[in-house]
C-alpha cells in the first residue's frame, strides 16, 4: 500500500466573529462614523432608486443596499493614499472611500452633513444620471466611477475586469517604496473569472500589497454561487496561491473592520496580497427597485432573514446598547441622510413643463455635445519641446546595425533617461534578451526593472495599465506574438483603451505595447496575425509599424514621451536586417502625423507598412510603374498622416493598400473606405488592395506561403491598378 500523507496550504484562512467585548472596545468614534457611512449611503442608493423608477436613470442601477456593511467596515479605516477599485455593484464602495478621504474618516452621527460631504453626494449622484459635473463629466454613470484623490480608482462593468489594475496601483505603490494598499471589490460570479485568479497568482509571486475582496452576496443575477462552484466559501481561492484569507459576516461592519485591520496590516507589512470575503445580501434584484422574489429565484422568507440582519440595524443596535446613542437619534441620523438626498436631488432636477406631474434633469447640467470625443487620446503635446529629426535627411554620421539590436538600444537609452520605465513580459528577462534578443542587456542591466511574468496576458497587461495610470510608471508590455492579445483582449481593449476617455478624459495611460509579426516563421494558425486592423478599429490606442531601424527609434521615443497607450508593431523579417542609426544618442522622435515618402512617382499612390514597404519598393521596380510609395509609420486614426497621403493622391489619382496579413483582420479596410471619402473627387478608380487570404497561415510551408502577401502578390496589385487606366502607365 502506498504511504499517504494529508497535504495542508502554507497560509491561514480563518473565520472571524466579533464578540460583545469586540464591541465594546472598540473607539465609540469609529462605530459613530461607520453608523453615519452606512446611513448615507442607504440614502443615496433609495434616491437613485427613485430617479430610476422616474426614467431619470440612463442604464442600470445596481443598487448596494444591504451590502453596505463590506463597504463601509473596509474601507473607513483606509488612507487616502490607498486605493480601492470595484465592479459594476460599487456606488457603496466609491462613497465609503470618498466619504472617508473628505471627512479624513471620523463622521459625527450627530452633525451628518457637512459641505464637503454633501459635495460628495451630489457629484457622485450627477455622475450616475451622466452630468458635466460628475466625477467623469458624466461618462462614468454608474459603473464607472472614479476619484483620483480620493484612491478611488475606478468600479469597473467588465465582471472581474477591475482586479489585474488595482494589481497595478499595488505594483506602483510598492515601487514608490510607500507602506500604501489597493483593495480590489468583486462579487461571486467574478471568483471564478479567469482575470482574478491569474490576477492573484501574479500578485503572490511578486508579494504585491493588493487585497481581494469578495462580496459574496449568493447570486450572480438570479444564479445561486451553489450552482456554479463546489465550495461556495470562496475565500478558498487563496489558498491555491499561498493567499492567506479571512472569511467573515458581512452584516457584521465591526467584524470586517478587524478583519480588513488584520488584513491590511499583513499587506503593509510587505507580506503581499490578502483574500477577504463578506457573506453580504443584495436586497434587491440586479438592478432596479424589485426584489429578487419578484422575479422567482429567492423565497420571500429568505430575504426576510436576511433583512432582519440589515447592516444599519446591527450597528445601531450595538451602539445603543453600550448607551453611545438613542433610538430617537439613530432616526435623526437616517432623516438627516434621506433630507441631504433630497436636496442634491432637487438641484440635479426640475418639474418638466412638458409633462405635468413628471420630473426632469436640469437641460443645463447635461455636458456639450461637442465633448463627445474629447479624451480618447491626448492631444501629444507633451511631445513638445523634443527633438523631431527626419531620419532620411539626417546629414551626419550613421552607425551599422541590426533591426533587432536597434530595438534593444533604444529600450536601454530609454531606460537610462527615464527611470519610470519598466519592463513586463513572458521571457524577456532570460535568453539574452527574449526570444528575439529585443530586451538584449536590459535584464543585466536594470534586473528589477526587467521581469519575467506568468504566462498570463490578462493579468501582465491589466497590471500595466493599472501601473500607468497611477501614473508613477511607464509600463513596456510585450506580447510574445499579436495573437495573444485575444487572451487579454479585455484588458487591452476595455480597460487600457478606454480609461482616459470612460474616466472623464484626464487620465493619462502611458503604456507601450510591444508584438511582433511572424509571418512566414511557420508558427501556425494561432501565432501569425498582424494585430492593425483590430487595435486601429479600437478606440484610445496610438499605434507604430517601422519598417526601418533609424525609424524605429524615432517611432519608439515617441511612444515612450506620449500619455496614451501606444502599440508598437515590428516584424521577425526585419529583426535580421543589416541597417543603420544616426550615430550618436538615441533621443530623436518621429511624432504622429509623419509618414514617409520613400519612392515619388506619379502613376499610383502605394501606401503600406512594416516589411511590406520594402515588398512595395522591389514590386515597384519589377512593374516599371512609377509608383509613389508611402511608409505610413503612423497607423490609428488620430496620427495618421493624410497630409502626405491627400497630396499624393491629388498626384496620381489612384491608390494600392498593400499589407501582408489576412483579409478578415485587415487594416487596410477601414483605410480604403476612409481614403475614399477624404479623395473620391480625386480617385479615377476604386482604391486596390494587397492582402493575404481569409485563412489565417498554416504550419505547411506552401499553404502559409499562399496564405499571405509578398512581393509576387504586390505585384499583381500593381497590374490591377495598371488595367484599371486602360492598360497605360
Amino acid at each position: 500500500m502506498p504511504r499517504r500523507r494529508q497535504l495542508e496550504t502554507n497560509v491561514p484562512w480563518v473565520q472571524l466573529s466579533t464578540t460583545a467585548a469586540d464591541w465594546k472596545r472598540a473607539d465609540p468614534k469609529l462605530l459613530g462614523t461607520m453608523l453615519s457611512q452606512l446611513h448615507l449611503i442607504r440614502a443615496f442608493e433609495e434616491k437613485v432608486l427613485e430617479l430610476a423608477g422616474e426614467g431619470l436613470v440612463h442604464g442600470p442601477a445596481h443598487s448596494s443596499i444591504g451590502q453596505e456593511g463590506g463597504a463601509v467596515g473596509s474601507i473607513v479605516g483606509m488612507r487616502s493614499a490607498d486605493g480601492v477599485s470595484g465592479s459594476h455593484r460599487g456606488h457603496h464602495q466609491f462613497l465609503a472611500k470618498a466619504l472617508t478621504h473628505v471627512s479624513g474618516g471620523e463622521i459625527d452621527p450627530r452633525e451628518l452633513v457637512s459641505g464637503e460631504v454633501r459635495t460628495v453626494l451630489q457629484r457622485t449622484l450627477a455622475e450616475i444620471l451622466g452630468l458635466a459635473q460628475g466625477y467623469c463629466r458624466g461618462r462614468g454613470g454608474s459603473m464607472h466611477l472614479q476619484w483620483f484623490e480620493a484612491g478611488a480608482l475606478g468600479t469597473n462593468a467588465i465582471v472581474g475586469g477591475g482586479a489585474p489594475f488595482a494589481a497595478g496601483n499595488a505594483f506602483a505603490q510598492k515601487r514608490a517604496g510607500t507602506s500604501d494598499v489597493t483593495v480590489n471589490y468583486f462579487g461571486d460570479g467574478a471568483s471564478q473569472i479567469g482575470s482574478i485568479l491569474e490576477t492573484m497568482n501574479l500578485a503572490a509571486a511578486w508579494e504585491l500589497p493588493v487585497g481581494f475582496f469578495i462580496e459574496n452576496n449568493l447570486y450572480g443575477v438570479s444564479t445561486h454561487v451553489s450552482e456554479i462552484t463546489k465550495d461556495t466559501r470562496l475565500s478558498i481561492r487563496g489558498q491555491g496561491f499561498s493567499v492567506p484569507g479571512w472569511r467573515v459576516d458581512g452584516m457584521d461592519p465591526l467584524a470586517v473592520h478587524l478583519a480588513m485591520e488584520e488584513a491590511i496590516e499583513h499587506m503593509r507589512a510587505g507580506n503581499g496580497p490578502v483574500v477577504v470575503e463578506a457573506e453580504v445580501y443584495r436586497f434587491f434584484h440586479q438592478n432596479g427597485p424589485y426584489p429578487g422574489s419578484a422575479f422567482g429565484y429567492r423565497s420571500k422568507d429568505e430575504e426576510r432573514e436576511w433583512r432582519e440582519r440589515d447592516p444599519l440595524t446591527k450597528v445601531a443596535r450595538e451602539m445603543i446598547a453600550l448607551g453611545l446613542i438613542t433610538d430617537a437619534e439613530v432616526e435623526r441620523v437616517r432623516a438627516d441622510a434621506q433630507a441631504a438626498m433630497n436636496d442634491v436631488a432637487a438641484e440635479l432636477i426640475e418639474a418638466d413643463p412638458d409633462k405635468p406631474g413628471r420630473n426632469r434633469i436640469r437641460p443645463e447640467l447635461w455636458p456639450e455635445t461637442d465633448f463627445v470625443n474629447v479624451g480618447v487620446r491626448g492631444d501629444a503635446s507633451e511631445l513638445d519641446g523634443l527633438t523631431v529629426a527626419e531620419t532620411e535627411s539626417h546629414a551626419g554620421a550613421w552607425r551599422d546595425v541590426k533591426f533587432v539590436d536597434a530595438v534593444a538600444q533604444t529600450m536601454e537609452r530609454r531606460m537610462e533617461q527615464d527611470e519610470r520605465i519598466i519592463v513586463l513580459g513572458e521571457d524577456v528577462h532570460r535568453l539574452s534578451g527574449g526570444t528575439n534578443g529585443a530586451t538584449k542587456g536590459l535584464a543585466k542591466r536594470w534586473p528589477e526593472r526587467v521581469l519575467g511574468t506568468p504566462i498570463s496576458e490578462n493579468a501582465f497587461a491589466g497590471l500595466g495599465g493599472g501601473a500607468a495610470l497611477d501614473g508613477r510608471l511607464r509600463p513596456v508590455v510585450e506580447f510574445m506574438y499579436p495573437d495573444f492579445m485575444w487572451v487579454a483582449a479585455d484588458q487591452v481593449f476595455n480597460q487600457i483603451g478606454k480609461a482616459r476617455h470612460m474616466f472623464g478624459g484626464d487620465s493619462a495611460m502611458p503604456l507601450v505595447l510591444r508584438t511582433k509579426v511572424a509571418m512566414g516563421s511557420g508558427y501556425g494558425s494561432q501565432h501569425l496575425m498582424d494585430p492593425a486592423g483590430i487595435f486601429a478599429t479600437s478606440p484610445g490606442w496610438r499605434i507604430v509599424a517601422p519598417s526601418s531601424a533609424a525609424d524605429y527609434v524615432g517611432l519608439m521615443n515617441a511612444a515612450l514621451a506620449l500619455e496614451d497607450p501606444v502599440l508598437v508593431i515590428e516584424h521577425v523579417d526585419l529583426y535580421a536586417k543589416a541597417d543603420r542609426v544616426p550615430e550618436g544618442d538615441l533621443d530623436y522622435i518621429l511624432p504622429p502625423g509623419r509618414a514617409a515618402v520613400r519612392r515619388s512617382g506619379a502613376d499610383v499612390t502605394v501606401v503600406s507598412y512594416l516589411s511590406m514597404v520594402d515588398h512595395s519598393l522591389e514590386a515597384i521596380e519589377q512593374t516599371g510603374i512609377d509608383g509613389e510609395l508611402i511608409d505610413l509609420r503612423w497607423l490609428d486614426r488620430a496620427s495618421i498622416d493624410w497630409d502626405t497621403i491627400g497630396e499624393s493622391v491629388r498626384k496620381t489619382n489612384a491608390v494600392l493598400i498593400v499589407e501582408q496579413g489576412s483579409e478578415g483582420t485587415s487594416y487596410g479596410g477601414w483605410l480604403a473606405d476612409e481614403i475614399q471619402r477624404r479623395f473620391f473627387d480625386y480617385l479615377d478608380q476604386p482604391v486596390q488592395r494587397v492582402t493575404g487570404q481569409e485563412a489565417s497561415p498554416s504550419i505547411s510551408k506552401v499553404l502559409e506561403r499562399a496564405a499571405i502577401a509578398r512581393t509576387e502578390e504586390v505585384v499583381a496589385g500593381l497590374e490591377r491598378v495598371r488595367a484599371g487606366f486602360g492598360g497605360t502607365n
